[in-house]
């Protein structure tokens, strides 16, 4: 192989690799819900708390509808701001450590927790039968 086509071949062979690393990460997206039934907003609260917790997310209040949640899987972490009413919530990207943010853009897993832990709060919110 002539020492241009190897030099053809590794630029290929970087540019794919660039490709890949790409398509992992995706923009964030924030996340909201509205609740199901009526509670108070301490209720809110410790559904979106049980909710997390079940996660694996560690859920801190910040004060009145405000919490933070925090998820830490191996050596990645994210960190969001959950903000809340009696009525609905909403999911925002606060930071992270080792998720490739850059930009508005994240590992792609990011959004996937997200959507999963809004998608337990909903359920967690859901009217209990009796």
């Amino acid at each position: 192989m002539t020492s241009t086509r190897r030099g053809l071949v590794a630029a290929a062979l970087l540019t794919a690799g660039a490709l890949a690393g790409c398509a992992r990460t995706a923009p964030v997206q924030d996340a909201s819900g509205e609740f199901l039934g009526h509670a108070t907003l301490s209720q809110r609260a410790d559904q979106i708390r049980g909710a997390g917790t079940a996660l694996g997310w560690r859920i801190d209040p910040k004060g009145p509808g405000v919490m933070r949640g925090t998820l830490l899987l191996r050596s990645h972490q994210a960190e969001v701001q959950i903000t809340y009413n009696t009525q609905r919530f909403a999911i925002r990207y606060v930071s992270s450590v080792n998720l490739n943010y850059e930009n508005g853009m994240i590992h792609r897993n990011y959004n996937s927790w997200v959507q999963n832990l809004r998608n337990t709060i909903i359920q967690q919110s859901a009217p209990k039968s009796s």
